[in-house]
């Protein structure tokens, strides 16, 4: 039988939210793999909850920037190892930092390597004297850069305090239209919906095909684990599937200030309004922490004590 440890035990019920013995069993099933686990944990309908983002988030913060004309912005995740050192103002001030470095970066630049604005140093350095004087490792994760030709711009909003961030590239007819308060108003509201509710992706035809079959698969394994009629299965998959679409997909998902309209609704009703075209292009959110594991906790610790009688 294959062994595993309680720390991919741990892992895997952050991920799903499945009970302990029930994270254990599907490790073993899975021979060890962590995606075959969250797979299993899925389709036998254990999971309460199954994160994108994978393990408990790390501190720090997630910001943006965007050059003088809003046509392009970057948004950067920097991390560090407690709450209270986030807060701290030198902390800060080198997130600002790194923001800058990234708007003056080229795409894909290795942001350590850039000169740290207003010093002398790079960002790496600066980072690691930051590091020194601060006692805490501090990781500048990843950055993003939205940029718009034309008629548009790149909205940015940041929620929680650095918790999430988003950017989103927008365009438009005109730049009257881009000036208008409506548009303005429209654009903020599309951003904070990114905020609250995580679409992964714009429109339907930019999920793909082995993410729909995926997905298919495990709404298949848990109509076979609840008894449905192998003969009804299909009808009741694509519902299911297309359910799952409108809520992974930005312009199809219900507006969380209009309930009674999509966000693709919206967009088209305030194309109609302004006489122009309005379309949005691109967007990025990031999560402070996503994917990345903190140590286990005395909570787990004493979980683990009662499940094996310790």
């Amino acid at each position: 039988m294959t062994q595993v440890n309680m720390q991919q035990v741990k892992e895997l019920r952050d991920r799903t939210q499945a009970g302990l013995n029930d994270c254990r069993a599907a490790m073993v099933e899975a021979g060890g793999d962590m995606e075959k686990a969250v797979e299993i944990i899925l389709k036998k309908g254990l999971a309460k909850s199954a994160k994108r983002a994978g393990a408990i988030a790390t501190e720090g913060v997630v910001t943006t920037a965007l050059s003088a004309d809003a046509k392009m912005g970057v948004i950067v995740e920097v991390n560090i190892q407690t709450d209270f050192a986030a807060r701290n103002t030198d902390f800060l001030a080198f997130v600002d930092g790194v923001a800058k470095a990234a708007l003056a970066a080229k795409n894909g630049a290795e942001l350590g390597a850039e000169p740290f604005p207003g010093g002398k140093d790079t960002v790496e350095a600066t980072r690691q004297a930051l590091v020194g004087k601060l006692g805490e490792n501090i990781t500048v994760r990843r950055w993003e850069r939205l940029s718009v030709d034309g008629a548009g711009k790149v909205h940015s909003y940041v929620h929680m305090g650095g918790k999430i961030g988003v950017l989103l590239a927008v365009r438009a007819g005109s730049d009257a239209a881009v000036k208008s308060p409506e548009f303005q108003k429209f654009v903020d509201d599309s951003a904070m919906q990114i905020a609250a509710m995580a679409p992964l992706y714009l429109t339907p035809s930019e999920v793909p095909e082995d993410a729909k079959a995926k997905q298919s698969a495990i709404y298949e394994a848990q109509l076979a684990e609840e008894g449905k009629p192998e003969k009804a299965r299909p009808k009741i998959i694509e519902g299911k599937l297309s359910k799952w679409m409108k809520e992974i997909c930005l312009l199809d998902q219900q507006s969380v200030l209009d309930s009674e309209k999509t966000v693709e609704e919206l967009r088209a009703g305030l194309a109609k309004s302004l006489g122009t075209e309005i379309s949005l292009a691109r967007f990025v959110r990031l999560e402070r922490g996503e994917g990345i594991d903190k140590p286990t906790g005395d909570d787990f610790a004493a979980e683990v004590a009662k499940m094996t009688g310790g």
